[in-house]
C-alpha cells in the first residue's frame, strides 16, 4: 500500500522547515503491535517553533495525526492518509523547577519522567513507571495507574493548534475526565509542568520498583501488545467482564486475547491490524451479549483498512447483529 506523493507540495509551502519529512513511511516499525500500513507523510519537527511553522503553512484540507511511542496505537493495514507527526529529540527536555516541579517535553517516555522526578526528590509521579507511553499520550488520555492519574499532578501544559498558534493550558483548561481530556483533538501537546511534593529519592524509587514488579507479574509486557485495550466501565473492570464472557485466550488469525491479562490483545502469530481489530470487536460483542455492558476502546485506532476490507465501524456493526 502506498499513497500519492505529497512531499513536493508540502515542501514548497515550508522552505524554512528544519525538521524531517518522509513519504510513504513505514509505521509498523515504530508501533508496539508491529502492524499497519504507511503514513502518507511522516514529519518529525525540530522543536516547538518548527512544528508551529509547519502547521501554520500546511493546507487546511490535509489531515494531521500525532503519535508518540506507539504503545497505545493500532495503525490499520491501509495506512494513514495525510500527515503523521512524531515528536522526537526536540521535545525530550527534562528540567527540575523550584517548588518541586518538573518540566517535561512530550516525547519523553513516562518512565523516564518518573525517574527524573525520583532523582530530584519529587514525589507523586511514581505511578508513571507503570504507563508504557510518552508524556504527550499521558496528557491526551489523562493516563493513570495504581490509583493516580495525570490530572492529580499536572500544573500546566503547552500545545500547538492546527493553525500554528501556541497555547499555555492550566489544569482546568485540560478538562480532564477518565482517560480523556477536553482539549481539541487536533492540538499537539509539546510540554508539561508537573507539581509534586517533597520526597526521599530512595522511597520514591522503591514505589517505582513495586509498580514495575506488579506489571511484570500481571501484564504481558514482553509481548507485541498495545497495553490496556478497553476502558474500565463505571464501577467495573474491563478484564473481569472479558474473562466472564469466555474470551481469555480467544484468537482471530494471528491475534489473541492474553491469558495473563485479558484486557490485553497480543500479536503473537504475525497478525494483521485487521486481525487485532476484529478480535477486539469480537470481544466487545461477546461482553455486550454476556453482561449488557458496551466496552469502549482505550487503544487509538488510526488510518484506513486495505482496499476491499471492512472498516472498524463495519466490523463492529456486523458483530453487533
Amino acid at each position: 500500500m502506498s499513497f500519492p506523493d505529497l512531499l513536493a507540495e508540502i515542501a514548497a509551502r515550508v522552505p524554512a522547515l528544519r525538521g524531517r519529512l518522509a513519504v510513504n513511511a513505514a509505521l509498523a516499525d515504530i508501533t508496539w503491535f508491529r502492524v499497519g500500513g504507511p503514513a502518507q507523510v511522516l514529519f518529525t519537527p525540530a522543536d516547538e517553533a518548527d512544528l508551529a511553522y509547519f502547521l501554520a503553512n500546511l493546507p487546511s484540507e490535509v489531515t494531521v495525526f500525532v503519535i508518540g511511542l506507539g504503545s497505545n496505537l493500532l495503525v490499520r493495514d491501509g495506512g494513514v492518509p495525510g500527515v503523521v507527526i512524531r515528536l522526537g529529540r526536540g521535545f525530550s527536555m527534562i528540567e527540575v523547577l523550584p517548588g518541586h516541579r518538573l518540566r517535561v517535553g512530550t516525547a519523553v517516555p513516562d518512565v523516564k519522567a518518573a525517574r527524573a522526578a525520583a532523582d530530584a526528590g519529587i514525589a507523586g509521579l511514581a505511578f508513571y513507571r507503570g504507563i508504557p507511553g510518552s508524556i504527550g499520550g499521558a496528557l491526551r488520555m489523562n493516563a493513570g495507574a495504581h490509583g493516580r492519574e495525570t490530572k492529580d499532578v499536572l500544573k500546566e501544559a503547552r500545545a500547538v493548534d492546527r493553525q500554528g498558534n501556541i497555547h499555555v493550558l492550566s489544569l482546568a483548561d485540560m478538562r480532564f475526565t477518565y482517560r480523556h481530556c477536553g482539549v481539541p483533538a487536533d492540538w499537539i501537546f509539546t510540554e508539561a509542568v508537573y507539581q509534586g511534593t517533597p520526597g526521599e529519592p530512595a522511597e520514591i524509587l522503591k514505589q517505582m520498583n513495586e509498580v514495575a514488579e506488579y506489571r511484570e507479574a500481571n501484564q504481558p509486557i514482553k509481548e507485541r501488545t498495545g497495553g490496556s485495550t478497553f476502558k474500565n466501565p463505571p464501577g467495573a473492570s474491563a478484564w473481569k467482564l472479558i474473562d466472564s464472557a469466555g474470551c481469555r485466550g480467544l484468537r482471530v488469525g494471528g491475534a489473541k486475547v492474553s491469558e495473563m491479562h485479558c484486557n490485553f490483545l497480543i500479536n503473537d502469530r504475525n497478525a494483521t491490524a485487521e486481525d487485532i481489530e476484529r478480535l477486539g470487536e469480537t470481544v466487545r460483542a461477546r461482553v455486550r451479549e454476556a453482561s449488557g455492558v458496551t466496552l469502549n476502546w482505550e487503544i487509538i485506532r488510526l488510518g484506513e483498512p486495505l482496499d476491499g476490507h471492512a472498516s472498524g465501524e463495519a466490523l463492529a456493526e456486523a458483530l453487533a447483529q
